[in-house]
């Protein structure tokens, strides 16, 4: 096991770290807890499970945002033995309570917009090479909070569904299988034996909790796991687009852009010539 934390940035309200954990074995770990702060933890690469209780469990990928609350007892675990890297954002009891509105009506997770993956990788990266001021970190932080936490408003219309419980457990166990092995050639049929559902109930329950259909949440796991590759810059970008599961340089491309904004070309070059591309606004879906 080897856990390596280390912190970004930090003032009185707000703590910036970057988490890395490599396990070999999928280990559920001793009970922990946030004392004193709420913190977001918003994976870019690999998955992680935490369990607040028998049956009760959420994952942790490259497409969601995670809000850990202050002082509620969790356990963490990591599937398929590949660990995660993370960026984490930990602030006061009341930033979530106030960012939210409603805090009732607010989630533990949420599948994140494009704006919000392209606006944390980036951020770890300005963070990273010391380019941007404490003011613009705070900024784009919070901003970034706000849209995590957007996404973890509750589906009202899916709150009412009998057995909701044992249908979102059955969602966690396909959105673990798929971010333990987001390139495999998954279809319906196998996502359904993952969920233990019937396919037409699967891709139902999918759309109606989750807010995207099957398909487009496998492309945004496959995008969204592509994204640092595509921004490191050190590797061909027909192999990033074989590596996440794409039939080609040209598909790949397409899906980016339509997702992101950019292509993954563009996106690379407006990196090096800016060091802090625009974020383009939301899009509706990788499709």
């Amino acid at each position: 096991m080897e856990i390596t934390r280390r912190i970004l940035f930090e003032n009185e309200r707000l703590q910036i770290g970057h988490f890395e954990a490599r396990f070999v074995s999928d280990t559920r770990f001793d009970v922990e807890r946030e004392e004193g702060s709420d913190a977001l933890v918003l994976p870019f690469s690999g998955v992680f499970s935490r369990h607040d209780g028998p049956g009760r469990y959420v994952v942790g990928t490259p497409s969601h945002a995670v809000l850990f609350t202050a002082n509620t007892p969790y356990r963490i675990g990591f599937p398929g033995a590949i660990g995660d890297r993370a960026l984490t954002l930990r602030f006061g009891q009341g930033l979530a309570r106030e960012r939210s509105g409603n805090h009732d009506d607010v989630t533990s997770h949420g599948l994140l917009s494009a704006k919000a993956i392209l606006l944390r990788n980036l951020l770890r990266r300005r963070l990273e090479t010391g380019a941007a001021d404490a003011f613009e970190v705070e900024t784009l932080a919070l901003e970034l909070v706000h849209l995590s936490l957007k996404s973890m408003r509750r589906n009202t219309q899916a709150v009412g569904l009998p057995a909701l419980a044992r249908r979102k457990r059955a969602l966690e166990r396909v959105k673990e299988a798929v971010a333990v092995a987001p390139s495999d050639k998954w279809s319906v049929a196998k996502l359904a034996k993952v969920a233990n559902l019937s396919p037409f109930h699967l891709c139902h329950v999918f759309r109606e909790i989750v807010g995207t259909s099957l398909y487009n949440y496998v492309l945004q796991e496959r995008l969204a796991a592509a994204l640092d590759e595509v921004l490191d810059g050190g590797e061909d970008i027909t192999a990033i687009a074989m590596n996440a599961g794409f039939a080609s340089h040209s598909h790949f491309t397409e899906r980016f852009r339509r997702f992101f904004g950019y292509s993954p070309a563009a996106l690379r070059n407006e990196q090096i010539a800016s060091r802090y591309p625009r974020i383009p606004q939301d899009h509706d879906s990788a499709a």
